[in-house]
């Protein structure tokens, strides 16, 4: 017969197995239509000084982007939605509605040919690039035929560190309920939001930025990446530097050219990591930009390939808001990589959110 002390060691081991929160499989999807091409053309004519015009080009051509995917079709062309009077926030939040559930689906039925994603619990959905009630979870339910007794939580207008945030709640979900089999989405519409700017900052901020969505489960017990430690920190003295501004006619960007040394010096100082960098093995790192890259890539001193995963996904989607660290993960759950992983990103405050995680083999 077993004794007590074999007793608090299974004990022990439940208590290990139902406090592991893992990602198992992530599915992502991006609409039909690349508009980097046609933008970079679209915004260069905009430009009336040939130098600035010129300066344009480079930056764009040193932007690591090569495509951009948005639900409109040929939006900057004539004719098309950019393409006679600027719409109004009304109607661009039409089409979110819209067009935002229906990419969500499609990140979702990807999930599905990976893992099955029966009997969900929770689902957590991020967006930051509309508004729409009922939003876009109440959406999902019925577009997925998820039971209506699911319990839902919309993570809104966070920016493009949101899908770590929606993350570290599935994982504070399955660590409080252990058999919670919660479904995780981020969807960014960000091609919605084109301004009527001419000057170079603004238009190099739009050309970070396309649309995609991200759909992931998370659940107790291995088999995937296990969700570790979360931290956080706003960086003070810098509200200014990221910014979204409502008006009528859509959000406007701002994302000041300050950004990268501001990463740079918070990682240098502010933003303490959970672990040493240089006992990471794999970095999700958001792909904001490249020069957000390479500043985080410099602060840290990290090896000129951990970075590649970010900078793929960057290659051919650009910043998809809050849905681009999924897809920096998908890319790591597909390889062969182990080891321990620190999941990072950058957004309004200036703030930073992250989490650790350890990819198991396969």
């Amino acid at each position: 017969m077993a004794g007590p002390g074999h007793r608090a060691s299974a004990q022990q081991r439940q208590r290990i197995i139902s406090s592991t929160a893992t990602i198992h499989a992530i599915g992502t999807a991006v609409p039909m239509t690349d508009v980097h091409p046609a933008f970079i053309d679209w915004a260069g004519a905009r430009i009336a000084d040939r130098r600035e015009r010129a300066l344009f080009v480079r930056m764009a051509q040193r932007s690591g982007i090569a495509h951009r995917w948005s639900v409109l079709e040929s939006p900057t062309a004539q004719g098309g939605f950019y393409g006679a009077a600027w719409p109004t926030t009304a109607q661009r939040m039409a089409i979110y509605a819209d067009e935002a559930p229906l990419l969500a689906a499609r990140a979702v039925s990807a999930l599905g040919e990976q893992v099955a994603i029966d009997g969900i619990t929770h689902l957590v959905v991020a967006s930051c690039t509309g508004f729409t009630a009922p939003g876009i979870d109440q959406r999902l339910i019925t577009l997925l035929g998820l039971a209506p007794s699911v319990e839902r939580l919309m993570v809104g207008y966070m920016g493009c560190y949101a899908a770590i945030v929606a993350l570290r709640s599935a994982r504070h979900i399955v660590r409080s309920e252990p058999g919670a089999r919660v479904l995780v989405v981020c969807v960014e519409l960000s091609s919605l939001h084109l301004q009527d700017d001419a000057r170079v900052e603004p238009l190099l901020a739009m050309l970070q930025f396309g649309d995609g969505a991200a759909a992931a489960l998370v659940s107790g017990g291995p088999g995937g990446i296990a969700l570790g430690q979360p931290f956080a920190m706003t960086v003070p003295d810098t509200a200014g530097l990221i910014r979204w501004d409502l008006g009528d006619h859509g959000f406007a960007m701002h994302l000041s050219g300050e950004v990268p040394g501001a990463i740079a010096q918070a990682l240098a100082g502010t933003v303490t990591l959970p672990v040493p960098a240089e006992s990471v093995d794999l970095w999700a790192v958001h792909a904001g930009g490249r020069s957000i890259l390479d500043a985080v890539a410099r602060a840290l001193d990290l090896a000129p390939d951990a970075l590649e995963h970010s900078r793929a996904v960057l290659r051919a989607f650009g910043n998809m808001s809050s849905a681009t660290l999924m897809f920096v993960l998908a890319r790591i759950l597909a390889g062969g990589e182990t080891g321990q992983g620190i999941a990072l990103a950058f957004g309004p405050g200036l703030a930073a959110e992250g989490l650790t995680f350890r990819r198991e083999t396969p």
